[in-house]
């Protein structure tokens, strides 16, 4: 009966290959099985249907899954031998981090974070020295040599009075890393009292955070066409930007439910009076993003989270009499004998500004310091 059953399959147009070899396996596996047992044998149309239904289930059955082949890791020639390296990775310090132009020998932009109690201490920028930061190539960096005689001061971007809390902090900003070629007015003036400015939101803001950096913008020549041309000073060629910008951002605490305050400004890299304020130079923050090609603040919703900082706040910087009182103190502050003492004061009295009581208090103290002092030097002189 097995040689007529297979007979019968091989004529069969609808069973071929695999689907016949597993039917007929199944079927001998019971006949033989059955046999063995004694069991009677199933007549032929009950066998005809067995065989059916082992095809099907046989045909219902999935393939077995063909295990994941790993492609394999090739190196493209593209990166065999790396890409151009630009360093504007981002470097760290103690109260700031930059990015750095190898090209132009200035940072690209800084970022630090201010509060009242990192411009509080008694870090003193006299033990401060300009210098190489040493994270940047030597082929790449500017040298104290390139500044002078250039007829441009070392400005810095993150101020060294940010910093009152930790000499280190402070010298790191003495980094050449740091600082760009900047007009000695505007650096001793305009740019000066921007910062006092933003050291003053700490009184009301715990938290500040800034970034500057240079530009160098396009000016239209006297043939209507734009072109960007800057000065380079030295034998590095450290280029001298057009302009500088700061974006300033603030929160009254970390709890508080405040929006933060935001707002950037671009200041020219000239000589800039006193009769200027600073909202004369605020720019939107999607314009300077255009102009820097940076994003400011990648984390906040920039027109949704944050209100504009001279609506919130003033945005007033010392006036002439203000800025002269503050400056005379600090030289008061920093005099070494009871005849440059006199002198400072002598020339406020010749501007004719009226010491406040601060400056007085100031003074006086260091009056009673120095000729202490004196009187010192002068038994000692007695004795040796």
């Amino acid at each position: 009966m097995a040689g007529s059953l297979g007979a019968r399959l091989a004529r069969s147009r609808f069973f071929g290959g695999f689907v016949c070899g597993a039917a007929l396996g199944a079927v001998a596996s019971a006949l033989t099985v059955r046999k063995l047992l004694g069991e009677p044998r199933l007549p032929p149309a009950a066998l005809q249907s067995s065989v059916a239904a082992a095809a099907a289930s046989a045909k219902q059955q999935p393939p077995p899954p063909t295990p994941p082949q790993e492609e394999p890791i090739t190196e493209t020639v593209l990166e065999k031998y790396g890409f151009p390296a630009a360093g504007t990775q981002i470097r760290h310090y103690t109260n700031h981090a930059l990015s750095y132009d190898q090209a132009k020998r200035v940072p690209r932009w800084v970022i630090e974070h201010i509060s009242k109690h990192k411009t509080l201490g008694n870090a003193d920028r006299k033990h401060c020295k300009f210098r190489p930061d040493p994270s940047i190539p030597p082929i790449f960096t500017a040298l104290n040599e390139d500044y002078i005689g250039s007829g441009w001061s070392r400005g810095h971007m993150a101020p060294a009075g940010d910093n009152k809390y930790s000499p280190k902090a402070m010298a790191e900003t003495f980094y050449l890393s740091n600082i760009v070629p900047q007009n000695y007015q505007n650096n001793a003036g305009f740019w000066n009292r921007l910062e006092m400015y933003c050291r003053e939101l700490t009184d009301r803001f715990e938290d500040v955070w800034i970034v500057s950096g240079p530009l160098t913008l396009p000016q239209m020549d006297d043939d209507g066409k734009k072109r960007v041309v800057y000065q380079v000073i030295g034998k590095d060629d450290v280029a001298v930007p057009s302009h500088l910008y700061k974006v300033i951002l603030a929160r009254r605490s970390e709890t508080s439910t405040d929006p933060l305050v935001l707002g950037a400004f671009v200041v020219p890299n000239d000589a800039i009076g006193f009769d200027h304020q600073l909202p004369e130079f605020q720019v939107s923050i999607e314009d300077l993003e255009r102009m820097s090609g940076l994003v400011f603040f990648p984390q906040v919703n920039k027109t949704k989270d944050v209100r504009n900082i001279c609506e919130v706040d003033t945005c007033k910087l010392m006036s002439l009499e203000e800025f002269t009182l503050y400056i005379t103190t600090r030289k008061l502050q920093s005099a070494r004998t009871l005849e440059r003492l006199r002198k400072i004061m002598s020339e406020l009295q010749e501007k004719g500004i009226e010491p406040d009581e601060y400056l007085l208090k100031v003074y006086k103290k260091k009056e009673e310091e120095l000729a202490m002092q004196k009187s010192v030097e002068a038994r000692e002189g007695r004795s040796g």
